[in-house]
Formats: C-alpha cells, structure tokens, sequence
C-alpha cells in the first residue's frame, strides 16, 4: 500500500511541477522517445546541438538530426 501511495504521489508532484512552468515543449525523437523540457529549447547553430533542461530542471543537449520535432505544450 505505502508503494502505491508513494507512487501516486509521485506522478501527482510530476504533473504539478509541468503544470507550474510557463511554456514548455514536447520533443519527439526519430527513435520515438518523448522528451518534455522547461522552456523554449535553443539551437547552437555551430554545434546542430539542441539545448534544453528536462523535467528536473538538469541541463540536457540532443542533435538535432536526431529530434523528429518539436511542439509547445499549451496549458
């Protein structure tokens, strides 16, 4: 029970903290992984890298070639 409980919760302060950001995006990737990130990710046009920070707020990069697109969350 206290896992369940534990769980739910946590899915609960997940849902709350996304639903605290201002504008956030969803990234989908060509291997099918869903990334949802804090803020508007920026491109480094030197690198092709895309610059986001993921849910935890944790400073994250992704080649672009790599994302099949990019979509802001409306809340």
């Amino acid at each position: 029970m206290k896992k369940h409980l534990l769980a739910v919760l946590a899915v609960s302060g997940l849902a709350f903290t996304l639903a605290g950001c201002s504008s956030n995006y969803v990234m989908h990737t060509n291997d099918g992984q869903t990334i949802v990130t804090q803020g508007k990710p920026s491109v480094d046009e030197d690198t092709g890298l895309i610059l986001y920070k993921d849910g935890a707020g944790v400073k994250q990069q992704i080649n672009r070639s790599e994302v099949k697109d990019l979509t802001e969350v409306v809340q």
